[in-house]
């Protein structure tokens, strides 16, 4: 059953590449035959039963998709997109110092909340100003998720990772900042992302044309944006208290997506505005992220990602700067085509008692791990949930964006920032 789940897996990132705009159909029918096979007489174990997809299904992702995604339809339509790029562009010398600026305002962004929430809420300001500069938003945009999946990584509430990171290690918020005298995650990751901007430059450096905006948008309706920093204090606010429910993020948008709609209704007596916005929701993104879910929770299932991290455990040996480089670098193979998360949770442990038995604490190993795992998804559209909110958004507006587009951006921001990252955690911590 494992060579069945893993030849499945491969044919089935081939054929997404092959076939950009029916990712979500090959996602999901792969889904379907670890169902299928899962039912047939064969094999010493199931792959993927009916009853793991629950389990298997981000469901916290999901409903931060669905939520957000109805209350930045109501701030679009409110205008404020456009009044914020308009402020932008009168600061702003050009196009690339645009994209810079915008990339880096998703970072700082996604450090204290969810990244796709900060791609979803960033990304249609970025549409509003390439359709005032008459250029295409495709640079721009993969630059925001990969600028809001970087900086994830920086703070204890900025990632999923992050938060299981922290458990494992017995870390709270300000630890990564500063923990044991030590400078922590946060460095390692602003450190990364700082280098990425000289990148940027490099490759927008043809982008010089000069940008301006005499424009005064006026806005229509001040309830969204309201809406929008509500439910962003709240995801904050909530990422503080302890024993939350584990879907609290997902919650907090949905309630924030219904209020939205109620208030919409009650002040404005708007009915047109959330038929729009239920148009206006992504299903394809849904149906991809719900389908790529049980697929890594099919090959998850059948022991692969347990059998990679013991791999990359035992590779290292007793050195542990071998160990450290493979950890970390093998990390961003991975996470480039499977799902973080289950991938982290596997290894965790395994470096705890990697660290144990090597005699030496195993932070480095943590944060190393935390470095190579939430920044390989950087590589690939699919290898983080943000780049997938940044490509449907795309998708939306008539840009379809391959493998290879994607990567164009992709593979020098995520060499750069993990190289910076890699060489920080091993001298200060190793």
């Amino acid at each position: 059953m494992k060579i069945t789940a893993i030849v499945l897996f491969i044919v089935m990132y081939v054929l997404m590449i092959a076939f950009p705009k029916r990712r979500a159909i090959t996602a999901l029918s792969t889904a379907v035959l670890f169902l299928v096979i899962t039912l047939l007489p064969i094999g010493d174990m199931p792959i993927l039963e009916l009853s793991d997809i629950p389990r298997v299904v981000n469901w916290n992702v999901i409903m931060m998709i669905t939520g957000t995604m109805i209350i930045v339809d109501f701030f679009i339509e409110s205008k404020m997109p456009n009044v914020i790029a308009e402020s932008l562009l009168r600061v702003a010398p050009n196009i690339l110092w645009v994209t810079v600026l915008m990339s880096v305002f998703s970072g700082i962004i996604s450090a204290f909340i969810d990244n796709v929430a900060t791609v979803l809420m960033v990304a249609p300001v970025a549409m509003v100003i390439c359709k005032k500069l008459n250029v295409k938003p495709v640079g721009m945009i993969i630059c925001i998720a990969v600028s809001s999946n970087l900086q994830g990584a920086a703070t204890l509430v900025g990632d999923t990772t992050s938060i299981m990171l922290a458990g494992a290690a017995n870390m709270n918020f300000a630890d990564f900042f500063v923990m044991h005298g030590k400078a922590g995650m946060f460095f390692a990751t602003e450190l990364g992302a700082f280098f990425t901007i000289p990148i940027m430059i490099m490759m927008f450096r043809k982008e010089k044309a000069p940008v301006t905006s005499g424009e005064r948008t006026k806005i229509n309706d001040f309830f969204p944006t309201v809406m929008m920093i509500s439910y962003v204090l709240a995801l904050i606010i909530a990422s503080f208290i302890p024993g939350t429910p584990d879907n609290i993020n997902g919650y907090i948008c949905l309630t924030g997506a219904a209020v939205t709609i109620i208030g919409e209704l009650i002040f404005r007596k708007n009915t047109a505005g959330i038929k729009h916005s239920i148009k206006s929701l992504d299903i394809d993104m849904v149906l991809l992220l719900i389908g790529l879910f049980c697929v890594i929770g099919g090959i998850t299932n059948v022991g692969v990602i347990g059998d990679l991290a013991s791999l990359i455990a035992k590779a290292g040996g007793s050195n542990k700067f071998l160990l450290y480089t493979i950890v970390v670098w093998g990390s961003v193979l991975i996470s480039a085509f499977i799902d973080n998360i289950p991938y982290v949770a596997t290894m965790l442990p395994i470096l705890g008692t990697v660290a144990t038995t090597l005699g030496v604490e195993p932070y480095f190993l943590y944060f190393g791990l935390l470095v190579g795992a939430t920044l390989g998804g950087n590589l690939t559209p699919i290898g983080a949930s943000a780049n997938i909110a940044g490509v449907g958004m795309l998708r939306k507006e008539g840009y379809e964006v391959s493998f290879g587009d994607f990567m164009k951006i992709g593979i020098p921001f995520t060499l750069t920032a993990v190289m910076t990252g890699y060489l920080f955690i091993w001298f200060v911590w190793a």
